[in-house]
Parts: C-alpha cells; sequence; structure tokens
C-alpha cells in the first residue's frame, strides 16, 4: 500500500479531508507531505489541510495547495444564528488568502447547471452576489470604499456548446481582474455532509472531478491569475454508499480481515449498468443549496467590501 492512490482506486471525492481519511484508512498510516491544523467555532469545527510536495499530490489525488474545510451540521436547517457564524469564519479565511488593498477587482465564477438544482449552487451564489464593477464607471462616488466586484454564471457544455474555461479565459482577457472566486457544488463519500460542509482552496477548481466528468481545469495556469475555489457537497457517488454500508457490515459482524479496495471494486461491479456514474442527492436538495447560497454569499460580501461598516453590509445582503 506504500504506492496507494486515491485516482488509481476510483474513490472519487471532492473533499480534501475525505481524501485524508480514506488514505489512512486503506494504509494506516500518516500521510508524507500532508499537514493538518484543526480549529472550532461555536457551530461547528474548521480543518486546514495543506499538500505540500508532489508525493502528497499524488496520493491524495489533487494538486498541491491549502484546503479549508468549514464543518457545520446546523447548516442543513434554516438557522440565520449558524449561517451568519459560518459566513464569519468563512470570510476571515477568505480574506487571507484574498490578501486584498482594494485597488483589485475580483471576478466571482458560479460554475454548474442552473437547470439542476444539485449543481445549482454557483449560479445562486451569483445571482445574489453585490456587483459594483460598473458603478465604478457610472457612480464612483457611491462606491469609493467598496471593491470592485463582478460575476458570471456560464452554464455547463451540455447547454452552451462551449468549455466553461473557455468562457471565462474570454471574461478574463476582457476584465483583467486580480482574482477569481469560482463556486462550484461538490462530490463527497459521506453523505452526512451533505450541504453541511465547506470547502476553500487556493489552487483552483477541476469541475466535475468528482463525479468522473472532469473539464478543463480553472486556476492560476490556465487563466493568469489566482483562483480560489469554493465548494459545497451536495451529490455522492453510489458506490461510496455502498461501500460505506459494507465497511459498516464488516465492522459489526467481521472478524477476518479485509481489504476496502475489494469492497470498492465489488460495489462497481454492482452498479455496473450505470457504468459507475450513478450519483445521488437528498430529497431536501433546494433548501440545502439556498441555505449554502446564502452563508457564501454572505462570507464573500464580508470578504470582498472589507471596508464597508458591517450594519450597511447587513442591509445589502
Amino acid at each position: 500500500m506504500d504506492n496507494f492512490s486515491i485516482s488509481n482506486h476510483h474513490l472519487h471525492t471532492d473533499l480534501a479531508v475525505e481524501a485524508r481519511d480514506i488514505v489512512r484508512g486503506a494504509t494506516g498510516k500518516e500521510i508524507s507531505g500532508v499537514s493538518e491544523e484543526q480549529q472550532s467555532f461555536p457551530y461547528g469545527s474548521v480543518t486546514i489541510i495543506k499538500i505540500l510536495d508532489e508525493n502528497a499530490e499524488k496520493v491524495m489525488g489533487r494538486p498541491k495547495g491549502t484546503y479549508i474545510t468549514i464543518e457545520a451540521p446546523e447548516l442543513k436547517f434554516k438557522s440565520p444564528e449558524a449561517q451568519q457564524s459560518v459566513a464569519g469564519v468563512l470570510a476571515q479565511h477568505l480574506k487571507n488568502i484574498l490578501n486584498l488593498n482594494g485597488q483589485e477587482t475580483i471576478l466571482i465564477i458560479g460554475l454548474g447547471n442552473w437547470q439542476a438544482t444539485p449543481d445549482a449552487l454557483g449560479p445562486s451564489v451569483v445571482q445574489n452576489t453585490l456587483i459594483t464593477r460598473h458603478l465604478f464607471q457610472f457612480m464612483p462616488e457611491a462606491v469609493e470604499n467598496y471593491q470592485s466586484v463582478c460575476a458570471i454564471a456560464p452554464g455547463v457544455l451540455g447547454i452552451t456548446g462551449i468549455e466553461t474555461a473557455e468562457i471565462i479565459r474570454g471574461v478574463v482577457e476582457k476584465v483583467q481582474p486580480s482574482r477569481i472566486i469560482a463556486i462550484d457544488a461538490l462530490a463527497a463519500a459521506n453523505i452526512s455532509r451533505l450541504g453541511t460542509t465547506i470547502q476553500i482552496g487556493d489552487n483552483g477548481i477541476a469541475p466535475g472531478s468528482g463525479v468522473n466528468n472532469r473539464r478543463t481545469e480553472i486556476n492560476q495556469q490556465t487563466m493568469g491569475v489566482p483562483v480560489i475555489a469554493i465548494g459545497v457537497p451536495t451529490v455522492v457517488n453510489a458506490a461510496l454508499i455502498a461501500k460505506l454500508a459494507l465497511d459498516t457490515y464488516f465492522e459489526k459482524f467481521s472478524q477476518g480481515q479485509y481489504h476496502p479496495v475489494y469492497i470498492q471494486e465489488t460495489v462497481r461491479d454492482v452498479i455496473e449498468p450505470f457504468q459507475g456514474q450513478l450519483v445521488v442527492t437528498p430529497r431536501e436538495i433546494d433548501d440545502l443549496i439556498q441555505n449554502a447560497a446564502q452563508t457564501i454569499n454572505r462570507g464573500i460580501t464580508m470578504a470582498v467590501h472589507q471596508r464597508i461598516p458591517e450594519d450597511e453590509l447587513e442591509a445589502l445582503i
């Protein structure tokens, strides 16, 4: 198991904390080249995972960088207190990554398909984003304390016929933003994380990677500017649910030895009629998307427009 790699065993998850847990479970070892920090706040916890070298990058199945995971079980409910608390934590970490001086233009990208609720997180955030870039030209006196912000929800290849990365590159060439914030729905391995977990990454995003529909990556290499990714898991691969069921069964009733990769292979055979790509989402997905979108929008607004008094931002949000 020294050469274990998540990607080699089709263990699809977009969350760094889950990738860490899968590798630990399969190898029984800590992961070389990966550092971890734990924090807590009234409504949940924060895990900061840093992938530091190429070996860890290969094992974890995701590029080097920092992954900040905010877990808050109460996010699944319509709790203004929980949303405000999580948004504050999100804003603080986002401020640190953005490192703004007040002169930048921020481009917010809402990735996903607005016609499919589990994939509509990005467009839902963009729909309520505080947009100011045009006002700097037409009403500069009204926005002198604001940050220049613009946004786009480019849709998906099946609707537009254009790769999302191509659309974004065209916008970047025209707008010339200093930072990009990309929001997308993610895939998780654990159903308890659906709608309750937010991941921030400082190295961009590969849309569709969690459901094995990987598109062109959106990162600093492809766009020419830093890309911060924010995502919330909204679907779970059916194979991982079945694997969890088998894991639980063996844990409770089996005294023998077994290998988690063998279970994964067995489950994949069972769902072969769906080419291994069956994913599930909870029936309350509409509420989960709305709650998550409101929380992320609040956090981004607080992080980006840092010179605006909190009461004024609250009124705008």
